[in-house]
């Protein structure tokens, strides 16, 4: 691990603590100095798409030359992306108007709009299918669509708000934070049926969710600062970590066995998961806008848009042992 590290952070003052981290380089972004959201990285592409909420737009940057090349607007306050690059499809949620929009990922052009619950916010992509499902957060269900035309393809209630949303590769099941009820729900995606409901003990608003490929889910509870590793075949809780306060954003670096939890507080948590055990490398405020995190498993560098003093940047750091 590196000693501590002072980031300075444009309207925020200096943030300073112990973080697996070194600093790459500050990328100018287009648009407000407004809130960002989820990321997601083509690791084919080498593309990172941020949704830009706050400008109504997705963010797209080449990441060998850390340029902005394509800006994508008419997106009304996107709160989630999320790349298939395997189909060539971009999906954003489109919050302002309840929808999820379709891109062709090579254009960057609407393929199509189908309409959304309550509130949509994460994104999963189940390839067992060729579906994609939408956490709709207010509106307690997920949205399901037919990943290659982007159409409307039902609505399963979950009886709670929906928190993020990830595809389980091991079980061939999409899973759900269901954050008012503190639960996690299995959902078999060929009936879209839910199959299994398991209550998440020491878990208090479970909303963030990321699934590995070994069957390991990692949920953050936001109204307690706690992360969860959950086993997917046991459906048990085998393990548990302190985070900032309202954990949100979870990234993972399978390289490195790395995983980064941002909070809406701002501070950042980096833990080592081995096995079902999970070690905190580090835990230190970042910056007030760091609540979203993004990793690029290639290059072990880790993403932050943050808003500066007059633009934003994205800020690119990398782990280090």
């Amino acid at each position: 691990m590196v000693g501590a590290i002072t980031i300075a952070v444009g309207g925020c003052g200096p943030a300073s603590g112990r973080l697996p981290l070194r600093l790459v380089a500050r990328v100018p972004l287009p648009g407000p100095s407004a809130r960002f959201d989820y990321q997601d990285v083509d690791p084919v592409a080498h593309r990172l798409f941020i949704a830009h909420l706050g400008a109504s737009h997705v963010d797209v940057i080449d990441l060998n030359s850390l340029k902005v090349v394509a800006v994508v607007a008419g997106l009304s306050q996107v709160h989630g992306v999320r790349v298939v690059p395997g189909i060539g499809r971009l999906y954003a949620s489109v919050t302002g108007q309840n929808e999820i929009a379709t891109l062709d990922e090579a254009t960057l052009t609407v393929v199509s709009r189908a309409p959304a619950g309550g509130y949509p916010d994460g994104i999963a992509y189940a390839p067992s299918v060729d579906k994609v499902y939408v956490s709709n957060e207010l509106g307690g269900s997920e949205t399901v669509v037919d990943a290659r035309s982007g159409q409307f393809d039902g609505t399963i209630a979950l009886g709670g708000q929906a928190g993020n949303v990830a595809f389980d590769p091991s079980s061939g099941r999409v899973f759900v934070a269901v954050q008012t009820q503190n639960a996690l729900v299995a959902i078999d995606p060929a009936s879209d049926r839910i199959v299994a409901r398991t209550r998440l003990t020491g878990c208090v608003h479970s909303h963030g969710l990321y699934i590995d490929e070994s069957s390991s889910a990692f949920v953050t509870c936001d109204g307690n600062g706690r992360l969860l590793l959950v086993n997917l075949k046991s459906m048990r809780v085998v393990a548990a970590a302190g985070t900032g306060p309202k954990p949100d954003v979870l990234a993972f670096d399978p390289g490195l066995r790395r995983l980064y939890v941002a909070a809406e507080s701002g501070t950042l948590g980096v833990y080592d998961v081995t096995g079902e055990r999970l070690r905190r490398l580090g835990l230190a405020r970042l910056a007030g806008s760091a609540h979203t995190v993004a990793v690029d498993p290639e290059s072990h560098r880790v993403f932050f848009p943050l808003h500066g003093r007059t633009h934003p940047f994205l800020q690119v750091m990398r782990g280090v042992t």
